[in-house]
């Protein structure tokens, strides 16, 4: 061996570099290995972070310890809290960031982090003893001794990009594929799939008629997704929102004999929750338009991207239809839209903690296990990276369960119910998503990430502080009355109800058209310390709004999770033989002994197992 690093991570995709940094602070000697220096956290497709569900993510990502919602809200542009006309469940936060200046920023985080040593090559081979990492081999002939390797190969293993009837082999534009991995894996009895992606072609700004497009502007006091991050300091920009229309779908139409989506040259399956335009199309026959955002991809730069016009349709079709879109008439194309197909590996391959179930100390992370999604990614990058450092440094593993948070949720759901399309989240996959806010990660998670190290001590004291001044505010509001005198001019300004005796102040403020904020402004408020503080602290004060508004919802959820902590805690042995069930289903045996669940509460949640093999299992469990 010529070096020694204690951890190898493999891609300086959004996996990599929390996957690297989280492993490096936990105390672990790490080698991030990357094609390209000048690609770590690239986003290779839209310049964006969050959204819905995925700002969820995010918000955890931080909570954890992880970069990725701090490196956002240093280089975004636009930032929206989505949804906010729906319940406080759905409500995501999205950031719209400079493409380029993300990328340097989270290179110089790499690049200063102790303990962390980057090197330029690709990963030829796994060393291997006894079933267990103990090296690679790079590429460029290095042997470099290790005991875990974290994969986050993205969309480059065996990757081939189509335009039209054009396709060649890369995983991103302008960068080559990876080879041969995926058949040294297979060798070692890892199952593999085809997936598929795509991206939209770019403008050029100054070739585009803003002024036949709506301007799209970002909230005007936005919400930072990292916890440690007081305010955003940036220039907002706006996006700019236009349509299809028939025209443009009739000339798309045009191009599908030369799709390789419909002529089958393409095998891999693509996301159904984010199509292509040419999808779009041919699903939804009777939409006469479709959205599309026009989304500037920095301060200085001219490139514009062009969000939900996806396609692998031929160069001069997308040039043809791009010029029918209202704004787009004499617009420059700076690079057509192309598909990305690719190798991943289905992911009931892998522990809760992302370290293969075939080989110890080997982990994946990303898009190899079949998600779609910088965010995704990220969450799996910092839980490989930590479960990495935590058996190098004799830890017990982080493993997030479903009613803990959305990365729970998405790991779970990856091994238990598998993917067969790029696999992304919605709030809509999490039971407890009341309890699973985007508020609220920092008191789920970041003393997790204090005990990992992750964490510093002033974040956990302005949590406590937070913590606190939600209790004493709760307090007061449950016994705190007003009396109709007190409340009645103010509720009937709002629209509300007049109480006819004296009335909780939490009661009131369950009232839909009653915001605590309002509420603050009235004498007996104003007047209380506690209730001051509120004004100034606008995190505080939502999560007493919602809090106070959801109390019935939140408790049924909670009693939902102790039924479901019942099933988490039936464990099965790591060596039961589901075969040997008798009475189990045929399917019910070959789905338990893939996945190889470790409690009934997983086992129930394997697709396809029915309730007879959940009865059965549980009987011979018993015994």
């Amino acid at each position: 061996m010529e070096d020694r690093v204690e951890i190898v991570v493999v891609g300086a995709g959004h996996a990599g570099v929390e996957a690297s940094l989280a492993a490096s602070r936990m105390g672990c000697e790490c080698m991030l290995v990357t094609m390209d220096i000048n690609a770590i956290g690239r986003m290779s497709c839209n310049p964006a972070i969050g959204g819905s569900a995925k700002g969820h993510l995010v918000r955890e990502i931080d909570a954890l310890g992880g970069e990725m919602g701090k490196i956002a809200d240093a280089t975004g542009i636009h930032f929206r809290m989505l949804n906010k006309s729906k319940g406080p469940a759905v409500w995501s936060p999205r950031s719209q960031n400079d493409r380029e200046w993300y990328s340097r920023e989270a290179k110089r985080r790499i690049l200063e982090q102790k303990g962390l040593r980057v090197v330029e090559s690709s990963l030829q081979d796994l060393l291997l003893e006894r079933g267990k990492v103990v090296g690679v081999l790079l590429a460029n002939g290095r042997r470099i001794s290790c005991s875990a390797l974290v994969l986050c190969s993205g969309t480059f293993l065996n990757a081939v990009m189509h335009t039209g009837t054009t396709a060649h082999p890369g995983g991103r534009f302008g960068e080559p594929a990876s080879t041969g991995l995926t058949e040294r894996f297979a060798s070692l009895g890892f199952k593999t799939g085809r997936l598929k992606t795509g991206t939209p072609p770019r403008l050029s700004l100054k070739t585009i008629d803003l002024a036949e497009t709506e301007a799209q502007e970002g909230d005007e006091n936005p919400v930072p997704f990292s916890f440690q991050d007081e305010r955003i300091e940036n220039r907002q920009i706006p996006m700019y929102l236009t349509y299809t229309n028939q025209v443009t779908h009739e000339i798309l139409k045009g191009g599908f004999d030369r799709s390789p989506m419909f002529t089958g040259r393409i095998k891999g399956i693509g996301p159904r929750y984010c199509p292509s335009i040419e999808d779009k199309i041919n699903r939804f026959a009777d939409r006469d338009r479709h959205q599309i955002f026009l989304e500037p991809e920095g301060y200085t730069t001219d490139i514009v991207y062009m969000n939900g016009f996806s396609t692998s349709l031929p160069e001069e079709v997308q040039r043809k239809a791009l010029v029918t879109i209202p704004g787009l008439s004499r617009c420059e194309m700076l690079r057509p839209g192309y598909a990305v197909e690719y190798d991943f590996f289905p992911p009931h391959q892998v522990e809760h903690t992302l370290e293969t179930k075939l080989i110890e100390g080997l982990y994946f992370a990303g898009q190899i296990n079949g998600t779609s999604g910088y965010e995704e990614a990220a969450g799996q990058g910092l839980i490989a990276g930590i479960n990495a450092a935590s058996r190098r440094l004799g830890k017990p593993p982080l493993v997030l369960h479903r009613d803990e948070a959305y990365i729970g949720v998405m790991i779970d759901d990856l091994i238990n119910k598998g993917t067969d399309e790029p696999y992304r989240m919605f709030t809509s996959r999490a039971e407890y998503r009341l309890l699973l806010r985007q508020d609220n990660a920092d008191t789920r998670l970041m003393r997790k990430g204090y005990e990992l190290g992750l964490i510093p001590g002033p974040a956990i004291r302005h949590l406590d502080q937070k913590e606190r001044r939600v209790s004493e505010a709760k307090t007061f509001l449950a016994a705190e009355r007003l009396t109709p005198q007190e409340a009645n001019d103010f509720l009937m300004a709002k629209g509300s109800e007049p109480i006819s005796e004296p009335e909780s102040i939490g009661q009131i403020l369950k009232r839909t058209e009653i915001n605590l904020l309002a509420l603050l402004n009235l004498p007996k408020l104003a007047s209380d310390e506690r209730m001051r503080i509120l004004q100034e602290d606008r995190d505080a004060r939502e999560r007493v709004q919602i809090e106070v508004k959801y109390d019935g919802y939140l408790k049924r959820q909670e009693e939902q999770i102790r039924q479901f902590e019942l099933g988490e805690t039936a464990d099965i042995p790591r060596d039961f033989d589901f075969l040997a069930v008798k009475s189990l289903s045929s399917e019910g045996k070959e789905k338990l002994n893939r996945v190889r669940p470790r409690s009934v509460g997983q086992a129930a949640r394997i697709s396809g197992l029915t309730p007879a093999d959940i009865s059965v299992l549980m009987i011979s469990l018993s015994r």
